[in-house]
């Protein structure tokens, strides 16, 4: 159907507009109603005469990133072609969707827009087709096994996967492995005289007697820092792990969380808060750079001069998680970097990019971050998630083996 048909059809393109809109949301897209509105006035500044120009417009409004564009692409074909989409789609058996070499990509991005769909209700009713048309896509709509959910990439799951694996997230708990402080505490198996405990023990008995008190070093969890990137790139990874952050910032001590994108926002005191609603809500009004840009360097500098010493105490587990992709070509990102990992006692660097097999260290900001790291893993997918869990307690654990390898990439 062409968008002049909509357009006469009682004024209905604004909401199938806006019901397109909430397809492409539900489907993994970052759409909220600023840019439902953009695009209404795109569309009313460009016309409707021509559904090339129609198509470009909407793209420029709601794909801001190239990995997005067979995901929206394969949702305007479908939407804007024929009406009563929802119930054609669940009346597809067959996928029919990709080619030879793409044929997995296709049918995840047709798995999602299908289950989209169905989520939107009656979308598309609006909408003309020949009775003969037929639309070929992958319509299974089941929901992922526990097994599958926890190797889906967080980019390529649904509005309702979504969902679930926040809850999966909810569920995890954070062991730390408790490591040695200065202070000492009172332990009759200790290997320690504890001289004062011992005088004042010997007064009792007016020095006739003269128990032994003993003493063993005081353990408990380190800190625990996350400095989480929030820029466009990272959009989606980093509203999981801040879900993961909240999850563990209610049931710990010490856990503190730094957001960056052109600027540091410390934000612990609204991951405290236990609805995790009221949390997001808050930490939307509170930072101003979501979905923006990066500069790596500049706040983990001005981390450094403002917080590395109140939080970085006692032996602090640092996370960093980004994906060293550095608006400002990585300027005096490596200095800073040092400074921070002399400041601690481990520094993980969590990069959804490591999902890749062919991922290499290219970027000038990888290349800044990647000698100053102790653990480099990704953090993509549930698995991935619990393996730093696993990897965050430092039990029997020794040198992480891999990161010779990938300073040796990096030189």
């Amino acid at each position: 159907m062409t968008a002049t048909a909509a357009t006469n059809e009682g004024g209905r393109l604004v909401a199938n507009i806006m019901y397109f809109a909430r397809v492409l949301r539900n489907a993994g897209m970052p759409i909220g109603p600023g840019k439902v509105v953009d695009a209404l006035r795109a569309v009313i500044a460009v016309g409707v005469a021509n559904r090339e120009d129609f198509y470009w417009t909407l793209h420029a409004v709601f794909v801001n990133r190239h990995d997005r564009h067979d995901l929206f692409d394969q949702a305007f074909q479908i939407f804007w072609r024929g009406p009563q989409i929802s119930e054609r789609v669940q009346s597809v058996r067959q996928p029919a969707v990709g080619g030879d070499g793409e044929n997995g990509t296709a049918e995840a991005i047709a798995r999602r827009i299908a289950e989209a769909l169905k989520i939107a209700g009656a979308a598309a009713e609006t909408k003309e087709v020949s009775p003969d048309e037929e639309i070929q896509l992958d319509a299974a709509m089941t929901w992922s096994r526990t097994e599958v959910l926890r190797n889906k990439d967080f980019e390529k799951m649904t509005a309702h996967e979504i969902e679930a694996a926040r809850k999966e997230i909810a569920k995890m708990r954070l062991a730390i492995a408790d490591v040695p402080t200065r202070r000492y505490r009172a332990n009759p198996a200790g290997a320690r005289a504890d001289m004062r405990a011992t005088l004042r023990a010997a007064l009792r008995f007016g020095g006739d007697f003269i128990p032994l008190r003993k003493r063993s070093i005081r353990r408990r969890p380190p800190p625990l820092v996350a400095i989480c990137d929030i820029s466009g790139s990272m959009e989606r990874y980093s509203r999981m792990l801040i879900h993961f952050l909240h999850a563990i910032t209610g049931v710990r001590e010490r856990v503190d969380t730094f957001l960056f994108g052109t600027r540091l926002t410390n934000v612990t005191r609204w991951l405290r808060y236990k609805d995790i609603d009221v949390a997001f809500a808050k930490l939307g009004a509170a930072v101003d750079d979501w979905s923006g840009g990066t500069r790596i360097g500049r706040c983990v500098g001005e981390f450094n001069r403002n917080w590395s010493r109140r939080v970085l105490g006692q032996g602090a587990i640092v996370l960093l998680i980004t994906d060293g992709l550095d608006r400002d070509a990585g300027a005096g990102l490596n200095k800073e970097m040092e400074r921070l990992h002399k400041s601690c006692r481990r520094l993980i660097w969590l990069n959804p990019l490591l999902r890749y097999d062919q991922f290499e260290p290219k970027s000038v900001g990888i290349r800044a971050i990647m000698p100053h790291v102790d653990e480099f893993r990704t953090a993509h997918n549930l698995d991935s998630l619990s393996d730093v869990v696993a990897a965050l307690n430092e039990k029997g654990a020794g040198r992480y083996k891999d990161m010779a390898k990938w300073r040796e990439l990096a030189q």
